[in-house]
């Protein structure tokens, strides 16, 4: 469908065309030195000490819980109210996700009371999502993580420029988890990175990522090495040159287009608040700085959403739902055993994503609110 307003949309100018043209002419494809510098310039721009690129967020955070040792009667906390890459993790490496509860309807981050209530002797790890890029309540959460014994993997798929006390997110916890998928605050169509400040944690991430191999193809082509041993079992979750170009001008404009996506979303409160008083925006005077990845809204309970979202479909105006809760889904039903997240599934039922990307104009804006005043008052 040819949306009037999108839901989201993507920052490419000639600076990315050139980009792939020279990866083009270079003849060098896979991974190689070009992928190197976007490693080095993403670990500058986080703080982090290592940075990682990989194929998509979702083999970060299934490596990340290799790393960690993570497996086989283990139990990881996690929220449910996220993409289901998130719990899928956990069960690739054999190990139970328990669900946890949100902190509430201004805040739909993992509670830091529901993760220390979900902890038993099983329990290994929690993996935090920072919700739309507003930041989870890290210092709290490490607290309870240090005081138990587990690790914390940052699900940092929304939140990339986001930080709390001066810090970036995918920096608190042992590993950070990023995604450059094509709706994401700056995109290489697919692919992820993976940031962690722990050099252990750094070599076993980078063994895992290329088939367990200690020496790479670029290694080779340059000279560096004429073999290799395969020292664990590995997956193919490398990126490629031309993602790592496009990641390398994508990482310049997200500054700045993180602060065009705050404006617009202030100015999207200020216009609603005036407007539809009755839908409410979460996380507002939330601590630190947000990517505002998306713009999520609550709708009043006693309204249909399908029916207000297919009015503003009818209007080309795109929207989405983030997310249906993860412990609801049919592959899940067997593992959860009836678990009730009531915060998580009231936000579920009701919450509804309007558009939002550092193109999008003001006016824009007034019109997306002006529709669902429309369809509300009907």
């Amino acid at each position: 469908m040819n949306w009037r307003i999108p839901l989201a949309d993507i920052d490419f100018g000639p600076e990315e065309t050139a980009a792939v043209q020279a990866v083009l002419e270079s003849k060098w494809l896979t991974m190689g030195s070009v992928t190197q510098e976007f490693e080095q310039e993403f670990a500058a721009f986080s703080g982090a000490r290592y940075a990682l690129s990989v194929s998509n967020a979702t083999a970060a955070l299934h490596m990340a819980c290799l790393a960690l040792g993570i497996g086989p009667g283990d139990e990881v906390i996690v929220p449910s109210l996220t993409f289901v890459a998130t719990a899928n993790a956990v069960r690739y490496v054999g190990a139970k996700p328990v669900f946890a509860d949100v902190n509430g309807y201004d805040d739909f981050n993992i509670s830091p009371a529901e993760i220390e209530r979900c902890i038993t002797p099983r329990t290994r790890a929690v993996i935090v999502v920072h919700y739309a890029g507003y930041p989870c309540d890290m210092p709290r959460i490490l607290e309870i993580a240090a005081h138990y014994g587990l690790e914390v993997i940052e699900d940092n798929a929304h939140g990339v420029g986001g930080e709390l006390e001066g810090r970036q997110l995918g920096t608190w916890g042992a590993i950070g988890c990023f995604s450059f998928f094509s709706n994401k605050n700056m995109t290489t169509g697919e692919g992820g990175m993976l940031t962690t400040n722990r050099q252990d944690l750094y070599e076993k991430l980078r063994i895992f990522r290329s088939h367990g191999m200690t020496t790479l193809t670029w290694d080779r082509h340059k000279g560096h090495a004429f073999s290799y041993d395969v020292v664990e079992l590995g997956y193919n979750y490398r990126i490629d040159e031309l993602r790592a170009a496009l990641g390398r001008e994508q990482l310049k404009k997200l500054a700045r287009n993180n602060l065009r996506r705050a404006e617009l979303t202030r100015y999207y409160r200020e216009t609603m608040q005036e407007l539809t008083p009755a839908v409410t925006i979460p996380f507002e005077h939330h601590p630190g700085v947000s990517s505002c990845h998306i713009l999520p809204v609550l709708l009043p309970k006693f309204i249909e959403r399908s029916k207000v979202m297919e009015h503003l479909k009818a209007q080309g105006i795109q929207t989405s739902i983030h997310y249906p809760p993860v412990h609801r889904f049919t592959a899940y039903r067997p593992i959860t055993n009836g678990t009730r997240l009531p915060l998580t599934e009231d936000i579920a039922r009701r919450e509804m994503t309007l558009p939002l990307y550092p193109m999008m104009k003001e006016e824009q804006v007034v019109n997306v609110v002006q529709e669902l005043r429309g369809v509300l008052a009907e």
